[in-house]
């Protein structure tokens, strides 16, 4: 009986996986809709299955903008893997988003905590943006350089950095980071030009803090 009830709960697992791995598929098409369906038919074999979780948290954090759901989501894949560094780095976006800066903080530095997560610059970056968020300009700073250490040609951190040494008032150092950051960034590839008129289409639908930090960027790109 046991070796029955083992062999049931392997192949609901088997089902799980190749439920989450269309839903991958899905996803990384741009098909929102049935990543999402697929990703729910894996937690109907595997209620537990951190992945699908963490990919739930993920459509409802980036394609929905449902950061309640998206912090629900996070929360579940922690609770079946504490050490899950992913998904508290994406719990700490939605709390980020929901303007929830203290937890979101908390939240990378659990993130960061593991000295075996590979995307430590990803946090980093993430946690000076949510220091910046707070006006804390010297923090900001220095967890983007953290982000550098880790990975030198990451471009997001020169972004935060430009707005951080410009909140400062040391205009050379924003003006030198925002060029570095367009450097690096491989939607432009050092087109000033590209950048200032992607920026004012991102504006146009952009809305409070995001909007300013577009306006912040365009105004270091005179200096």
């Amino acid at each position: 009986v046991a070796g029955c009830a083992g062999t049931r709960t392997e192949d609901r697992i088997k089902q799980a996986t190749a439920h989450y791995q269309l839903g991958v598929s899905y996803l990384n098409d741009n098909n929102i809709q049935p990543a999402y369906v697929e990703f729910q038919k894996a937690l109907e074999f595997n209620p537990n299955d951190k992945e699908a979780l963490n990919a739930l948290g993920l459509i409802n954090l980036l394609k929905f903008e449902d950061f309640p759901k998206a912090i629900d989501y996070f929360t579940r894949a922690l609770k079946a893997d504490r050490n899950y560094s992913e998904a508290m780095n994406n719990l700490g976006v939605a709390y980020e988003k929901s303007g929830k800066f203290r937890e979101a903080i908390d939240a990378y530095q659990r993130a960061l905590s593991s000295p075996v997560y590979r995307n430590a610059e990803k946090a980093f970056n993430n946690l000076g943006r949510a220091y910046y968020r707070m006006k804390k300009y010297a923090e900001a700073i220095d967890a983007y350089k953290e982000s550098l250490r880790r990975f030198s040609d990451f471009h997001p951190p020169y972004y935060g950095l430009a707005l951080s040494y410009n909140a400062v008032g040391k205009y050379d150092s924003a003006a030198t980071s925002l060029k570095r950051a367009i450097e690096l960034d491989p939607e432009f590839k050092g087109d000033r030009e590209k950048f200032v008129t992607e920026m004012k289409n991102k504006k146009l639908l952009a809305k409070g803090d995001d909007e300013q930090d577009i306006e912040d960027l365009l105004e270091i790109l005179k200096y």
